[in-house]
C-alpha cells in the first residue's frame, strides 16, 4: 500500500507539472531525454513489442473487472489519466473525438485515489459519446508500466502487445498521429 500511495504522489509532482504542448507535435521527432529516460509528448516506440501488464485489472463503472486480454483481437489505445491532471482533462475531448473516428478501442483509466467519486464528478453523463471511462485502483496499471506522471497513452496490437507510447500529450487530431495509430 505504501508503494502505491508513493507511485500516486509521484504521478501527481511528476506528470501533471507539464504544460501541454502549443502546437502539433509530430510524432517521429522526439525531445532530447537524459540517459534512460522516456520522451516527453511525442511517441516512444523503445517499448514495442513487449506485452502489456497481463495481469492487472481496472474496473468500470458498475463494478465490472477488465483486463487487457478480455480486448484480445482489438487495437487498443490506453489512457491512464487523472481528474487533478490539467493536460489529461484538456486532451479528454479529442480522445473522445478520436474514438468515434478510428477503428481503434479508446480507453481512458482514471489514477484518481478519490476512486468514482472524483471521476463522475467530471465525467458526469453523457459528456462523452465514444468512451467510457475505467478505474485502476489502488493504480496497478501505472505501477506496472512505471508511469513516471501522467497522462500517459499506450498503443496495444491485438495481441496486447505494446506498439507504442506517449507519456505526456500529443496532438490527437492531427494527420500523423492518426496514421500512427492506423497503420
Amino acid at each position: 500500500m505504501r508503494k502505491t500511495l508513493l507511485l500516486l504522489t509521484t504521478l501527481a509532482l511528476a506528470g501533471c507539472n507539464q504544460a501541454a504542448p502549443t502546437a502539433p507535435e509530430k510524432p517521429a521527432a522526439a525531445p532530447a531525454a537524459k540517459a534512460g529516460e522516456a520522451p516527453i509528448n511525442t511517441i516512444d516506440r523503445s517499448h514495442a513489442g513487449e506485452p502489456g501488464p497481463a495481469a492487472v485489472t481496472w474496473e468500470m463503472k458498475g463494478g465490472t473487472k477488465q483486463q487487457l486480454a478480455d480486448h484480445k483481437g482489438m487495437k487498443m489505445l490506453v489512457n491512464l489519466w487523472a481528474t487533478w491532471c490539467a493536460p489529461c482533462i484538456a486532451e479528454m475531448p479529442a480522445l473522445d473525438k478520436l474514438a468515434g473516428e478510428v477503428p481503434v478501442m479508446v480507453l481512458p483509466i482514471s489514477e484518481d485515489m478519490e476512486g468514482w467519486q472524483a471521476v463522475d464528478k467530471f465525467w458526469g453523463t453523457d459528456k462523452f459519446k465514444n468512451i467510457e471511462t475505467g478505474l485502476d485502483q489502488p493504480g496497478s496499471y501505472a505501477e506496472a508500466i512505471k508511469a513516471k506522471g501522467l497522462p500517459v497513452t499506450i498503443l496495444y496490437d491485438e495481441e496486447g502487445k505494446e506498439i507504442w507510447r506517449v507519456s505526456g500529450t500529443l496532438d490527437w487530431g492531427s494527420a500523423e498521429v492518426r496514421k500512427a495509430i492506423v497503420g
